[in-house]
């Protein structure tokens, strides 16, 4: 450990840091399902699916989910379109399908038991250092650093740490860091709480420091320095991309889907079709040609735009010109082109962008 942090650490009396957390903790903690007991597989999802997304927003789908896959078995034994399904809507979809892989890891390996080693979960699929102290903490109380972006947050003004936050390598030092102040009596509720701090009180802008359990540990608060902490650099440029895409009905009310391709962005989710523009070409032509040429489907756009719809990814955002069609003649149905009925659609996964293409559409056809 850097000799900066242990002279910063020393001042700190960890008993008092500990149970003024802690108290704080059992008094405000908010009611979250995931916490209804130390379930170590709901642990485990709830961490999944709270990567990168709001609690509110987790709430109902965690509580479908585990309705749908109440337990290891169930969920290693469906199949991926109905647990694409289930997730429709929170992005990273990724996540669920490491989620899946490892899950069935646990069943063939573990006796359907998630491990309690750091050793053993971190080597199952997609669990990194966070989702592995996060299940061994609040499941286990195995006293193992969960360190995510809050509680970088948190430890960077308690401990002034400016180490970049937006660096892997920064990780290890915060995880460090946690090991030196971590409740080894209750880890479950220690790593909770800064978690719970980092989202409630010690916010990215305008830290809430009066009403902060940890102020008088707090080293940023006492220098004045909690609003230029933590430091972390600013993302790279975001790439955009403008595409076409189009709803597109047959002559017996059929809506053609394409599945998009195993790997890759939104992998083996469905679509409506859609291309990418061109400066050279006009974009119903594009759209046409593509399908001509691709799926051998011959259609016919209106001449007016249904809407435009923006989507923003972590490293990209889209922008997609939506139009309504027919279909003209037969379609070669393939096992990633299929036409289906109005019904049949909802039980397909999409991304949120073709969710909306699909409301536009309904919109329409009902004014």
């Amino acid at each position: 450990m850097e000799d900066y942090m242990v002279s910063t650490i020393e001042k700190i009396n960890k008993q008092e840091f500990q149970n003024d957390l802690l108290n704080w903790f059992k008094e405000e903690q908010r009611d979250l399902p995931w916490r209804k007991d130390q379930d170590p597989y709901k642990v485990w999802v709830s961490e999944i699916m709270l990567q990168q997304t709001r609690v509110d927003t987790v709430i109902p789908y965690f509580n479908r989910f585990i309705e749908k896959f109440p337990t290891i078995e169930a969920l290693a034994d469906a199949d991926e379109e109905s647990v694409l399904k289930a997730w429709e809507g929170l992005g990273y979809y990724s996540r669920v399908r490491n989620l899946q892989a490892a899950v069935r890891e646990v069943k063939e390996n573990y006796n359907s038991k998630v491990p309690n080693t750091p050793e053993e979960i971190k080597s199952l699929k997609g669990v990194g250092p966070y989702t592995a102290g996060a299940i061994l903490s609040i499941a286990y109380g195995v006293p193992e650093p969960a360190v995510d972006g809050n509680v970088m947050r948190v430890f960077s003004r308690i401990l002034t740490i400016w180490d970049d936050i937006a660096k892997a390598s920064s990780r290890k030092v915060f995880e460090q860091a946690v090991r030196e102040l971590i409740s080894h009596d209750n880890p479950s509720f220690f790593n909770q709480a800064l978690m719970e701090l980092g989202a409630l009180i010690c916010t990215p802008t305008s830290p809430a420091c009066l009403l902060c359990p940890v102020r008088e540990h707090c080293q940023a608060f006492e220098e004045g320095v909690q609003n230029e902490l933590p430091v972390k650099t600013k993302k790279k440029s975001m790439k955009h991309i403008e595409l076409i895409a189009a709803v597109l009905k047959d002559q017996e009310g059929k809506y053609l889907i394409h599945k998009r391709p195993s790997d890759g962005l939104l992998a083996n989710l469905w679509e409506f079709p859609n291309v990418e523009k061109s400066q050279l070409v006009k974009p119903k032509d594009i759209l046409h040609d593509f399908l001509k040429k691709d799926f051998r489907v011959d259609i016919q756009l209106e001449k007016e735009s249904l809407t435009t719809i923006p989507h923003v990814f972590s490293h990209l955002t889209w922008n997609i010109d939506v139009y309504s069609g027919e279909i003209l003649g037969q379609v070669e149905q393939k096992e990633d082109l299929k036409l289906v009925t109005k019904e049949e659609l909802t039980q397909y996964a999409f991304p949120v962008s073709h969710q909306k293409m699909w409301k536009a559409y309904q919109e329409m056809v009902r004014a």
